[in-house]
């Protein structure tokens, strides 16, 4: 009873705090109104068809009136011939992109933090900027163009050299290189923006020391830049790897053909392909449910390994 009567005025004292601090930054929370909007409408609702993936969805009887299966679909998924296959490609890429990809923004916003002329480096930034903005049908659109086996600028200038044509677009041993030069050149320069703002933040001072001590510049960079941004890193490298089985769906769906789908069927390609044109509601979405509980698993273990070291992490 005690108890009951502490928590009652403890929390009309934390109610009225929330109200004082509600009405001195009421534009700020009214702002936040169509953020929540769309993720209430767009994020969270759709969330309750989630469901269909535990039962075999028949669109005419709806969601709830459709036989439930339990876990059959999932273990339809496992047992496929296709799992061992789609999994092993969405790891391939993913991890390419990883290692190749995702230095690239850090290695690209240390070369520009070391540039002193500013207009120079303004300029560089812009031109990096422009294919983030572009859509990925442009960007195969111009890769095609480039890599055409029968007029492409690119191959037909590798032909005159090495006198061999190499079809770039539909052999299987190039698909992964041609992936992550394709994420490498549309979002390097994207990247970038959040590494240089963690690098404006580095104490200059700490330069000045080193020089005085003899630090040239790479020792400069390994020992107080990377150090400086390491919490940046982290953080974007867990978010990275939750999204490991999410490949990207526009530019593989684009980049594949008929001879090379062996090594291009990632998760998104195959719940597409299984969900929209086979009409597997409830398979393609159990294995789309499956690659989201696989993302969320791997984003708390990063981040609680990441808290191990020492680092802040994600949360």
């Amino acid at each position: 009873m005690e108890t009951t009567i502490k928590k009652v005025p403890k929390m009309k004292e934390q109610w009225g705090s929330f109200l004082n601090h509600f009405k001195q930054n009421k534009w700020l929370y009214i702002l936040t109104i169509p953020g929540i909007i769309y993720f209430a409408v767009f994020r969270y609702a759709p969330m309750y068809g989630l469901i269909i993936a535990f039962k075999d969805y028949v669109p005419f009887l709806g969601i709830a009136d459709s036989p439930w299966v339990g876990t059959q679909n999932f273990m339809d998924f496992f047992n496929n011939p296709d799992f061992f296959r789609i999994l092993w490609n969405t790891l391939m890429i993913a991890f390419l992109n990883i290692f190749f990809s995702f230095p690239a923004p850090i290695f690209l916003a240390l070369l520009l933090n070391e540039l002193r002329n500013k207009l120079f480096q303004r300029t560089i930034q812009t031109f990096v900027y422009v294919p983030h903005f572009l859509s990925w049908t442009i960007v195969v659109s111009l890769w095609h163009i480039l890599f055409n086996i029968d007029h492409g600028a690119i191959t037909q200038f590798i032909a005159s050299l090495t006198g061999v044509e190499i079809d770039f677009l539909s052999d299987p041993q190039w698909f992964r290189p041609m992936i992550v030069m394709q994420s490498i050149w549309k979002e390097i320069g994207w990247g970038t923006i959040i590494y240089l703002a963690a690098l404006s933040g580095v104490d200059q001072e700490q330069y000045e020391a080193a020089i005085m001590d003899g630090a040239g510049r790479f020792r400069r960079v390994w020992h107080i830049t990377l150090p400086a941004i390491r919490s940046t890193i982290i953080i974007m490298l867990i978010m990275r790897i939750g999204s490991i089985l999410s490949t990207g769906f526009d530019q593989i769906f684009l980049m594949t053909n008929q001879l090379n789908r062996t090594v291009a069927d990632v998760f998104d390609t195959y719940v597409y392909m299984m969900g929209i044109t086979n009409g597997a509601y409830s398979y393609s979405t159990a294995v789309g449910l499956f690659k989201s509980i696989v993302g969320i698993i791997l984003v708390l273990c990063t981040n609680k390994l990441a808290k191990r070291f020492g680092e802040s992490g994600l949360y």
